[in-house]
């Protein structure tokens, strides 16, 4: 099992550059082969990914979420899909993460990926 929790804070900036470039070909990746592997296997899923968000947001469009904010669900939607970690943890991260980079003054980007996140691990996990 690869070790998404060390990789997460790099899988995210690489998730927000490709989101950007749209392509890995101009991105500098790490040496570390196993977050390439799993940025990878995130690519290579993403548009699978993206149907899972947008069937559980509501009244909203996943354009219209910045590209850091989507590179977080992203990469935990990948991780409430595709692993068995705890469902809270992978969550929690991921609110984490929002807060530190994402969040302003008001607290609603965090409660909103929380809620969205929330939806995504019912949907998936039941």
């Amino acid at each position: 099992m690869l070790n998404l929790k060390k990789n997460r804070a790099d899988l995210v900036n690489y998730l927000y550059q490709y989101d950007l470039v749209g392509n890995l070909d101009s991105m500098l990746l790490t040496d570390d082969l196993e977050t390439q592997e799993i940025l990878q296997s995130i690519i290579l899923d993403l548009d699978n990914i993206d149907d899972i968000i947008t069937e559980n947001l509501f009244n909203y469009q996943i354009e219209r979420l910045g590209y850091l904010d989507r590179a977080i669900i992203r990469l935990a939607t990948y991780e409430l899909k595709n692993t068995e970690l705890n469902t809270a943890t992978i969550i929690n991260e991921a609110v984490k993460m929002t807060k530190q980079y994402s969040d302003l003054e008001d607290e609603r980007q965090h409660k909103f990926t929380n809620k969205l996140l929330d939806n995504i691990s019912k949907f998936l996990r039941g």
